[in-house]
């Protein structure tokens, strides 16, 4: 997808993206509600997209994301060069239909079939996994919708669509490994977890294998239950930039010691990027 922009706006980007966010953020929640798409990725992309708004696509045709026409597409179109000369974009009558045609594009396509296995909540695999799959041709794609993304806590709208961002058991949540968490929040503390769900700091710091010294962050997961050995539905992972095998316990539920065992690695040691890393089974040896 390309971003074609139109020189006509002369406001604080800064200022324009926050307006963006604040017109578009409950569309995002309320599709990620619907098609487990998560809001931060949706808004991330629409606004790399569509530049805050600001592109020919988005201003002449309402599309927000840079789909083009592809050849199931019956309904209106606008025609830019992109990728190639006069490429054919779809065009929409609002920017809520190309937010839900977004939607659909995602989850009625098999090559993006993967996205779908991935935890909602882990939107860095989402910003890797729609590279994988061909959604846009510059390499460095997830780390701009990453950088989007943290940079405008746009996580916060997937907890509030996942009922995240209420007290006690409303928040709580069934990791797909069969593990009780929750996602941590701004100010929250191992004391006041322990707190809100009747358990010892101990045991959370036994559960998701740190020691006092760590200090949550705002998305971090805590989980509330053992982690397990392996993954239930997930066989292998493709380590990506910035990823460590710390996080990727956490992100799959397995218990770091077993992490290590399965591929036949040394405690402590660091996967490179691209590399295969084995939830379940084992890595084959040389």
């Amino acid at each position: 997808m390309g971003v074609l922009t139109l020189e006509l706006y002369a406001q604080p980007a800064n200022k324009r993206r926050q307006e963006y966010i604040a017109r578009y953020k409950t569309i995002a929640i309320e599709e990620m509600k619907t098609f487990k798409i998560p809001a931060s990725i949706k808004l991330a992309q629409a606004i790399l997209e569509s530049a805050d708004g600001t592109s020919r696509l988005a201003v002449e045709a309402n599309n927000h994301f840079g789909i083009k026409c592809h050849r199931e597409w019956n309904g209106p179109a606008v025609y830019h060069d992109d990728d190639q000369k006069n490429e054919c974009f779809r065009k929409y009558k609002t920017a809520e239909e190309s937010f839900r045609d977004h939607s659909l594009f995602l989850s009625e396509r098999t090559r993006y079939k993967k996205l779908f296995e991935l935890p909602i909540e882990d939107y860095r695999s989402w910003a890797y996994g729609l590279r994988e799959a061909g959604y846009a041709t510059n390499p460095k794609y997830p780390e701009l919708l990453i950088k989007i993304i943290e940079e405008n806590q746009l996580y916060q709208f997937d907890r509030e669509a996942l009922g995240a961002l209420v007290t006690g058991e409303n928040r709580l949540q069934y990791h797909e490994n069969r593990i009780k968490y929750i996602i941590a929040q701004a100010g929250d503390t191992w004391e006041s977890i322990a707190k809100e769900f009747d358990t010892r700091v101990d045991y959370l710091l036994k559960y998701n294998e740190v020691n006092y010294a760590h200090a949550l962050q705002a998305g971090d997961i805590v989980f509330l239950q053992p982690k397990r050995r392996s993954s239930r539905k997930v066989k292998t992972y493709t380590v990506k930039p910035d990823d460590d095998m710390y996080h990727i316990s956490q992100q799959f539920g397995i218990k770091l010691k077993y992490l290590y065992k399965r591929n036949r690695m040394s405690a402590g040691e660091q996967p490179q990027p691209g590399t295969t890393l084995y939830l379940r089974g084992y890595k084959p040896e040389n």
